[in-house]
């Protein structure tokens, strides 16, 4: 059986056990086939909600993320059952608990969620109501509110159960529910819409801030690496003076004739960038806020590019290597006399 038809499966049932009751009180008088009144202790005893169904368990991390923005943007924040923001965030935690921004956009969906559960209650609509509770459970299970929730439930059930063995007829119960259910959907889709508004308008807010920081965190690494070019370069200045110092006060006689052939070498070998690639932040370590260095040996053939790269050092071990290599491979060079094999530190620094 697909994943859709469980999850069709799943909600027929739980309606199922919700309108179990009120027919068994319309067929109360029908004999030996009528089970008669529904216990209420036998309802709490039904096997609890699952907040999240198998087919949102199985999705990957990002299909996870994507399918939760797109459900925020069309206003599916706990409805309906399998495809909803809710479930795929708490789905999402489970399978990186570390995220920040899960924890923030649960947070938000929460006061919602809750709201709708007590509306649910209120409109005997008892199987919306313990889904929403599963949520919220999932969410927080410390949450203060969850003790009152559960109470209100199994009160308001009882309470429905008696109310439906003073119903008259079946079609007046069936007009009733027809009813409440198309204010469910009015109520919960104005109350979606609204707060859609105010999700959406903060997730804005930190992708603005988020962008912010990223370009901070760019400027730094690219001051960064200016200043040690610089300082490369100084220190190449300060080498070919030293070189050339002796040979100005020398007499002309004492010049061997090679002398200036070495100097040219010297100087053709030097390292003049022409292209430097920056590396990409990996993702995983940009979200965690996780920086580093790593020290990358390479070597630049006699056209400029690099023929050869390795990381020499690594801290932490193999979380930037990749993006550090990826890089330094694109480098290019003056072209030079001879090979040359240099080293450079990259550093990942995210900004907070």
């Amino acid at each position: 059986m697909s994943s859709k038809h469980s999850s069709r499966a799943w909600l027929h049932a739980a309606l199922f056990a919700s309108l179990g009751f009120g027919l068994a009180a319309c067929k109360g008088g029908d004999g030996d086939q009528a089970a008669g009144p529904a216990d209420p202790a036998a309802q709490s005893a039904q096997a609890p909600v699952a907040a999240i169904s198998a087919k949102i368990a199985a999705m990957t991390p990002d299909q996870l993320r994507d399918a939760a923005a797109k459900a925020v943007a069309e206003q599916r924040l706990y409805a309906p059952a399998g495809d909803n923001a809710m479930e795929y965030y708490l789905a999402l935690r489970d399978k990186a608990p570390g995220d920040v921004a899960v924890s923030s956009a649960l947070t938000d969906l929460q006061p919602y969620t809750l709201i709708a559960t007590e509306q649910g209650i209120a409109r005997d609509d008892f199987a919306e109501a313990k889904r929403l509770y599963a949520l919220l459970e999932k969410t927080d299970p410390k949450a203060p509110a969850l003790p009152r929730l559960k109470t209100s439930i199994a009160d308001a059930e009882q309470s429905y159960a008696q109310r439906q063995q003073d119903a008259v007829v079946a079609e007046e119960d069936a007009t009733k529910r027809a009813e409440l259910e198309r204010e469910r959907l009015a109520e919960q889709r104005k109350m979606q819409e609204e707060a859609a508004k105010q999700i959406q308008a903060k997730q804005a807010e930190d992708r603005r801030i988020a962008d912010q920081q990223r370009q901070q965190q760019e400027q730094q690494q690219a001051a960064a690496r200016e200043a040690e070019e610089r300082q490369q370069r100084q220190q190449a200045e300060a080498a070919r003076t030293t070189q050339q110092r002796p040979q100005a006060n020398a007499p002309a006689a004492s010049t061997p004739a090679p002398a200036p052939a070495r100097a040219a070498a010297s100087a053709g070998n030097e390292l003049r960038e022409v292209s430097i690639v920056q590396p990409r932040y990996p993702a995983a370590a940009l979200r965690g806020g996780q920086a580093g260095s790593v020290q990358v040996e390479f070597t630049v053939g006699t056209d400029g590019s690099v023929t050869s790269a390795r990381v020499v050092n690594a801290d932490p071990a193999r979380i930037f290597n990749n993006e550090a290599l990826s890089a330094v491979k694109r480098w290019r060079f003056q072209p030079v006399s001879s090979p040359v094999t240099t080293r450079r530190t990259i550093s990942f620094t995210p900004q907070r």
